[in-house]
C-alpha cells in the first residue's frame, strides 16, 4: 500500500504531549528513548496512547512503543534501561513486553518491532516482515486515529493519514481503502464500531459502507475474539452509538444471530405502533446507556427485550401484549452467550437478569416481607444487578411515569434493605438438609426430600419457622410425610 508524506510537525506540540503523560511513565518513556538511541534504533510511541493523548491528556496510561529494534534487541535493550521484568507478549508478532516500578508507580511497556504484513489468504494471519519502516508500520494500522507516532526525544508527531484532525473532528477513518482494510482482518468491523462505542467518534461514510459489504466476513473470526469485543463496546461511554452501528451495518446480527428480530426493529415502520408500543430498538439503546457500565448488566440491557418481537400479539382492541417474553427472553440470551463462548458465571447471570427483569417493576407498597424476600432469593447474587436493570428500563416520555417507575424500584431496594437489617437471607433456608432428612426417617433419595425441604423453606421465608429450630423442623416434617402417607 502507498504510504502518505508525513506533514510537517510542531515539535514543541509533541514535547507538550508528551508532558501530560503521568511523571512515572513520562520517566519511563525518557529513559527508553535514550536507551535505544544510544543502541542506534529508532523508538516511537504509537498508536492508542498517542490517540488518547490527543483526546484525553494526564490519564495514566500504558506505553505502546514501535522500534526498530529486533525483538532479541529489545529484550537487551529495555533490560538495560533498568526493567524489572521481560517476556514476550507476541514473539510471532514481535512484541516485546516490560515493567518498570512497582506499585502505584508501576508502568507496563509494550515495544513491537517495525513490521509490514500481507494476507495471503483468508486464515486472517498474516505473514509478517521484519525490517519495515515506521512509514510502513503506520500504513498497516487500521483507523487514522490509531495511525499516530510520537518521538518521545524530539517531539515530532508523524501523523501521515491526518489522524489528528480526524481525532479532533470526532471521525473514525479506515487508513487507506476501508475495504482492503476490513478484508484484511474482519476483527476491524467490530473494533470500529468499539471505537464509536468508547470515544464517541462516528463513522465516515466511506468506513461504514465499507462495514457493511464486509459484514458476512466477521465469521471469519472466533467467537471468543467476538465476545471479547462486545464486551469492551458494551461497557464503553457511548455503547448505544457503538450497537446502532452495529445494527446498521447488519454486523449485529451476524455476530449475535439470535438478535435478528430486535435488530429489525430499527427499520421497522413505526407508524402504525406508534400510539400502543413504544420503539423496542430505540428503548433498547436507551435501557443500555442508562444502565451502570457492568459487564453482565450491559448484556442483559441488550438482550431483555429481544423475545418481545417474536411474542408480539395484538387483540382486538389493537392493545399490544408480549406474553412470556421474559421466559422466551432468557433462553434466547443463554443460546447467545453460549454461542459467543461467554464464561459460565456471565451466561447466569445474564439468563438470570432477562427472566427475572420485570419483577421488581411490578412492585407495590403493600407487597408482604414474604413476597420481598422471594423475589431476593430467585434473584440471588444478581439482586444489586437486578434493580439496577429495572430502574434503567424506565424509558417512558412522560415524566410523571418516569418518576413513579423510579420511586417503585427505589422503595422496593429500601424494602430488602430493611429485611436485611433484620434477618440475614442467606439463613432463610430449611433447618433441615436432605442428609438430615435421610437420617431421620430411615429413608433414601428422592423427590419426598424437595417437597419436605420446600415446606420447610417457605416456613422459614414466612416467620412461621426459625432457621435454626431443627427439633420443631423434624416435627413438622414427620405431620408432613404422616398427611402425605396417610
Amino acid at each position: 500500500m502507498a504510504t502518505a508524506t508525513p506533514p510537517p510537525s510542531d515539535d514543541r506540540r509533541g514535547l507538550a504531549l508528551l508532558d501530560q503523560l503521568p511523571d512515572h511513565e513520562r520517566k519511563v518513556a525518557d529513559r527508553l528513548a535514550d536507551v535505544y538511541a544510544d543502541a542506534g534504533e529508532r523508538l516511537h510511541l504509537v498508536g492508542g496512547i498517542v490517540r488518547d493523548l490527543l483526546l484525553r491528556p494526564g490519564r495514566a496510561v500504558d506505553l505502546d512503543f514501535a522500534t526498530s529494534a529486533a525483538p532479541e534487541a529489545s529484550q537487551r535493550i529495555a533490560a538495560a534501561a533498568g526493567a524489572s521484568s521481560i517476556y514476550l507478549v507476541g514473539e510471532r508478532f514481535g512484541t516485546v513486553g516490560a515493567v518498570f516500578g512497582d506499585g502505584p508507580i508501576r508502568c507496563d511497556v509494550e515495544i513491537t518491532t517495525y513490521r509490514s504484513e500481507h494476507y495471503p489468504d483468508e486464515t486472517r494471519f498474516p505473514v509478517v516482515a521484519w525490517g519495515a519502516s515506521l512509514a510502513d508500520d503506520l500504513s498497516r494500522r487500521d483507523f487514522t486515529a490509531n495511525a499516530l507516532a510520537l518521538d518521545p526525544r524530539s517531539g515530532e508527531l508523524v501523523d501521515p493519514y491526518g489522524g489528528e484532525a480526524d481525532i479532533a473532528l470526532g471521525v473514525l477513518r479506515a487508513v487507506g481503502d476501508p475495504t482492503a482494510r476490513f478484508a484484511e482482518d474482519p476483527l476491524r468491523l467490530l473494533r470500529a464500531a468499539r471505537f464509536v462505542a468508547q470515544l464517541g467518534f462516528r463513522v465516515d461514510w466511506a468506513t461504514e459502507a465499507a462495514m457493511r459489504d464486509q459484514a458476512a466476513s466477521l465469521d471469519r473470526i472466533s467467537r471468543e475474539r467476538v465476545w471479547a469485543e462486545l464486551g469492551r463496546l458494551l461497557v464503553g461511554d457511548y455503547a448505544p452509538d457503538g450497537l446502532d452501528l452495529l445494527r446498521r451495518t447488519g454486523l449485529l446480527v451476524v455476530a449475535v444471530p439470535g438478535l435478528a428480530p430486535l435488530a429489525a426493529e430499527g427499520d421497522r415502520d413505526q407508524t402504525l405502533w406508534r400510539n400502543r408500543e413504544k420503539d423496542l430498538w430505540e428503548h433498547t439503546l436507551r435501557v443500555v446507556s442508562q444502565s451502570p457500565p457492568r459487564l453482565a448488566v450491559r448484556w442483559a440491557a441488550l438482550l431483555h427485550d429481544a423475545a418481545k418481537p417474536l411474542t408480539r400479539s395484538i387483540d382486538a382492541f389493537g392493545d399490544v401484549s408480549f406474553h412470556g417474553h421474559e421466559r422466551i427472553g432468557a433462553d434466547l440470551a443463554e443460546k447467545a452467550l453460549t454461542r459467543l463462548k461467554a464464561d459460565r458465571s456471565t451466561r447466569d447471570t445474564v439468563r438470570r437478569l432477562v427472566e427475572l427483569h420485570g419483577r421488581p417493576a411490578a412492585y407495590e407498597p403493600d407487597w408482604t416481607d414474604s413476597a420481598v424476600r422471594r423475589l431476593a432469593l430467585d434473584a440471588g447474587e444478581t439482586w444489586d444487578d437486578l434493580l439496577d436493570l429495572a430502574a434503567a428500563d424506565v424509558t417512558s416520555g412522560r415524566e410523571a411515569k418516569r418518576q413513579a417507575a423510579t420511586q417503585r424500584i427505589a422503595a422496593l431496594r429500601g424494602h430488602f434493605d430493611r429485611l436485611q437489617q433484620e434477618a440475614d437471607l442467606a439463613r432463610l433456608d430449611s433447618p433441615l438438609d436432605g442428609d438430615e432428612l435421610m437420617a431421620i426417617f430411615g429413608r433414601g433419595p428422592g423427590p419426598w426430600i424437595k417437597e419436605v425441604k420446600t415446606h420447610l423453606r417457605d416456613l422459614v421465608i414466612d416467620g412461621e419457622l426459625a432457621p435454626d429450630d431443627k427439633p420443631r423442623a423434624e416435627q413438622i416434617a414427620r405431620d408432613l410425610l404422616d398427611r402425605a402417607s396417610g
